[in-house]
């Protein structure tokens, strides 16, 4: 699906004139005092609204307008009911969920326990990205109006909890009777959904979405949504989104914003998370994805040049700042350090190394023949890479530079190249590509979801959740299912489980991490205030991302205050 976006000019001009219509009350804008506006997920106009279709549907469709059973309480470890009230384990493979009553549809029809049913049987289809989910289910039954029993045939806990927390339940009386096309290709421009807010309306610039004053939450958890309308508007470019936000035309950004920390530091009304650098928490790893049916980058040796090659400490101290650390060589973020082998990391673990990079490149036979600076593959082929991170992401487009640079360094001929995001999206899910920077998988409730995102089996045609560098191994794959199998709460288990696949990864380096990525959260206190800090407010993430509302980010809405209050 490509996308078309105004320049960003006219994106700019068009975004002032809103914001001082809107605050006068006039020309059709919203109440100033009643919306909140954000920006920094969308960098197309919305155009799709099905939960079915991870990383094209609008922000807010899922979290906002869909909900899952479960969220999940990443500090306490802890699941928290939300569509389901209770829940029970009656025996080893049975899971039976009891669902809260008095909840509905927007268009006025009962929620029950069928809608959970048909949600999760949409996963027969083989193009639905949870089909290996409903593969390990024998069965799923109504066992009451608002009872559910799961009978699993292959019950790995950790994985069918990731999506009882983060898949989005979707109505019966609509989706049942959906064929496949339509299940994973359909716009949904109608969204009916049973969460806090329902679509209001959408430009190319912007989504609108109107609070639900219907919605369960408010009467059974005690959270009543504060802006009556949420304004999510479409990403221009980094800079013209600092300008809006140092002139209050924004109250939320969760974009990377160069120079943020000179902001923060000069203007007391933009807050984040903690008052100083690094400013932001962390929310993801940001990899570096080498597409395998590209040759070289399927040789491990060669793969493991490029990690040896990368300065990545040149990348925090530039276009960061400072303000994102290093990735551990595994990948996996802070929360889950029991789960990484440190001593397997110190033997067999990456870090810069040029002359090891030099070393790797010339045992596995690739050298400078033709004395052009560049070596070719061991076949005397010459080799020519591209890099592409999306046009107006200015972070990673610099982070982009540096990492040609520093492989033009170790003689590998590598470019950096900036696409519109939609067609590189397009085009990394269908393996057009020869090297991404990637950082979709989120924190979750278990590292296994980092595990199954870079080793997902089996490969399709289009890519979507995972694995986009296409990389095959079985046995990687066997002990991710393994180690989804384990119950989250035994730990030794699951750190034995990761130590034997960080064993495979860090031979075969299938994807290059490179730095923890920020959980961008920049926030005016002009018209909303009591955002979430380290000091005295809320703790809840303060993000639009897809995937964070189940994560606490949801309560964000409910927490922040007007500030004329």
């Amino acid at each position: 699906m490509r996308s078309l976006r105004l320049p960003a000019a006219l994106v700019a001009v068009a975004l002032v004139a809103t914001a001082c219509s809107d605050s006068e009350g006039a020309g059709g804008g919203y109440p100033r005092e009643e919306t909140l506006y954000t920006t920094g997920t969308a960098w197309g106009p919305p155009v799709n609204w099905n939960p079915l279709m991870p990383g094209n549907f609008a922000v807010g469709t899922k979290g906002m307008v869909y909900e899952p059973l479960f969220h999940y309480d990443s500090e306490a470890n802890e699941y928290e009911p939300w569509l389901a009230e209770s829940d029970e384990w009656t025996g080893e493979d049975v899971h039976v969920i009891t669902l809260r009553e008095g909840v509905e549809w927007t268009d006025g029809e009962p929620f029950t326990a069928e809608d959970v049913v048909a949600s999760l049987e949409l996963g027969a289809y083989s193009a639905v990205h949870y089909s290996n989910v409903y593969n390990m289910v024998e069965s799923i039954e109504a066992t009451g109006e608002h009872e559910v029993t799961v009978t699993f045939e292959d019950n790995r806990p950790q994985e069918w909890m990731n999506w009882a927390y983060s898949e989005a339940i979707v109505p019966e009386h609509i989706w049942a009777d959906m064929d496949e096309e339509a299940v994973t290709d359909s716009p949904n421009e109608e969204p009916v959904g049973t969460g806090p807010y329902a679509a209001e309306s959408n430009t190319d610039d912007r989504m609108v979405w109107e609070r639900n004053d219907g919605w369960w939450g408010t009467e059974a958890l005690g959270l009543e949504m504060q802006p009556r309308y949420v304004v999510d508007i479409v990403n221009a470019s980094n800079e013209i989104t600092m300008g809006m936000l140092d002139q209050n035309e924004v109250d939320l950004s969760n974009n990377f914003l160069p120079g943020i920390d000179q902001v923060l530091d000069s203007n007391d009304a933009i807050t984040s998370y903690y008052d100083d650098a690094p400013y932001m928490r962390s929310a993801n790893t940001a990899w570096l994805i080498p597409n395998h049916e590209r040759e070289p980058l399927g040789d491990a040796a060669f793969r493991d040049a490029l990690a040896h090659a990368i300065d990545i400490q040149q990348i925090i101290e530039g276009p960061y700042a400072n303000l994102v650390e290093a990735a551990d060589p595994t990948g996996l973020l802070p929360e889950w350090d029991d789960y990484i082998d440190h001593d397997l990391v110190a033997e067999e673990g990456f870090s810069y190394d040029p002359e090891a990079a030099a070393e790797s490149l010339e045992e596995a036979g690739y050298s400078d023949e033709d004395g052009d600076g560049f070596v070719e593959t061991p076949g005397g082929e010459p080799i020519s890479l591209t890099l592409e991170v999306p046009s107006g992401w200015t972070d990673w487009m610099e982070a982009a530079r540096v990492i040609a640079d520093n492989a033009q360094d170790a003689g590998i001929d590598l470019e950096a190249e900036f696409p519109d995001e939609q067609l590189l999206v397009e085009n990394r899910n269908s393996g057009e590509f020869d090297l991404v920077i990637n950082n979709e998988q989120q924190l979750s409730n278990t590292p296994w979801t980092y595990y199954e995102y870079l080793f997902e089996h089996p490969l399709r045609e289009e890519q979507t959740t995972g694995n986009f560098q296409r990389y095959e191994n079985e046995e990687a794959w066997e002990l991710v299912e393994q180690l989804a199998e384990v119950p989250a709460e035994n730990h030794e288990a699951m750190a034995e489980a990761t130590s034997a696949i960080q064993e495979i990864q860090l031979a075969e380096n299938p994807a290059i991490p490179l730095w923890y990525n920020g959980l961008w959260a920049q926030t005016s206190n002009e018209v909303w205030t009591n955002w979430p800090s380290e000091a005295d407010g809320p703790h809840h993430p303060a993000t639009m991302w897809n995937g964070w509302f189940e994560l606490g980010a949801i309560r964000t809405l409910a927490e922040i205050e007007p500030a004329a209050q």
